[in-house]
């Protein structure tokens, strides 16, 4: 409903409700042909007068034309116009406007068919432009739209698309604006909000991703393993020069591994003297046995751990230890 509806009614009101008022008067003062006449009279004038006044809000303006042919904007606020020669053929809204449109079906450069939804902002900044060079301005910035759309795509590639959308939409203001400047219209922004590929194609860039990722993974183990092995380097170096770390370091092993729970290792033989663990061992019993008898004491024996039976796993060899004893 225009806004001047209601101010026009009014008016109407007014001057019918006082012209019958007076009528009636003429009526009974002049007789019913002069009450008729200006009742008559009255609502001619009412109807002139209402016709005569327009309003429009403050962001919008009219086009009035006189006979026909453009005489001028108006607005915003109160005007007048005068009747039967002078019309108000429309009313231009100069507020900033969003349009949705859309590119179904549309190939790209590497021929991967595509669907795009964007929205476009625009405004008329010329509304004598806008209304005396385009019929229907509004629809024809969205045909613009859309054409300028499908150009773009077709010129662009499927991951131009998908990484490059603050400079596709640059292009697409560029050319919508060009092609809707001569209508008085101005767009102000492009947004890409969606672009949706096909399923198949879908599932082939996602395994694409997925084997890439893989082999990101398989490079960064072996680049882990190389690392690791020349870490191993090192150490088997420095526990070369000092049989004693190396010592220390395998009870440390053997210590952790039989802490949490009362755990029993079963370790082969074959570690044991990998690790000098039996040539240490043996050295300091055969050390406690000369001091012993040294001394003239009975000296402790060696004792062997029990065999432990292999015969499933030959790998294993015979745990094989040295324990003092007293007799």
């Amino acid at each position: 409903m225009p806004v001047d509806a209601g101010l026009k009614t009014f008016v109407f009101l007014i001057v019918l409700v006082v012209g019958g008022i007076v009528s009636s008067i003429l009526w009974s003062a002049l007789g019913p042909v002069i009450g008729i006449l200006f009742a008559f009279a009255t609502f001619i004038l009412a109807w002139l007068l209402s016709s005569a006044i327009r309003m429009v809000t403050q962001w919008e303006r009219a086009i009035v034309l006189q006979l026909g042919k453009f005489v001028g904007l108006r607005g915003p606020g109160l005007f007048f116009i005068v009747p039967l020669v002078q019309a108000v053929s429309r009313v231009v809204d100069l507020r900033t406007i969003s349009s949705t449109f859309k590119a179904e079906q549309s190939i790209t450069a590497d021929t991967v068919p595509v669907d795009v939804d964007a929205v476009l902002f625009w405004k008329v900044i010329d509304p004598e432009k806008a209304v005396l060079e385009v019929q229907e301005y509004s629809q024809a910035v969205g045909w613009a739209a859309q054409t300028a759309l499908r150009d773009v795509i077709g010129r662009s590639t499927l991951a131009d698309i998908l990484s490059g959308r603050d400079k596709i939409d640059s292009v697409l203001r560029s050319i919508i604006d060009s092609r809707t400047e001569p209508w008085g219209v101005q767009v102000t922004s492009v947004e890409i909000r969606d672009v949706t590929i096909p399923a198949a194609l879908q599932d082939a860039m996602s395994r694409q991703a997925q084997a890439e990722r893989e082999r990101q993974a398989r490079i960064i183990l072996g680049e882990s393993e190389t690392q690791v092995a020349a870490k191993f380097m090192e150490a088997a170096a420095l526990y070369e020069k000092s049989p004693t770390a190396l010592h220390l370091r395998a009870m440390n092993m053997l210590y952790e591994g039989m802490k949490d729970k009362g755990s029993m290792i079963i370790v082969p033989s074959s570690a044991l003297e990998t690790m000098n663990l039996g040539a240490i061992n043996l050295a300091q019993m055969q050390s406690n046995i000369n001091a012993g008898a040294g001394n003239g004491a009975q000296a402790p024996i060696p004792v062997v751990a029990p065999h432990v039976s292999t015969a499933g796993d030959p790998s294993m060899g015979t745990a094989t230890g040295y324990l003092p004893g007293q007799i």
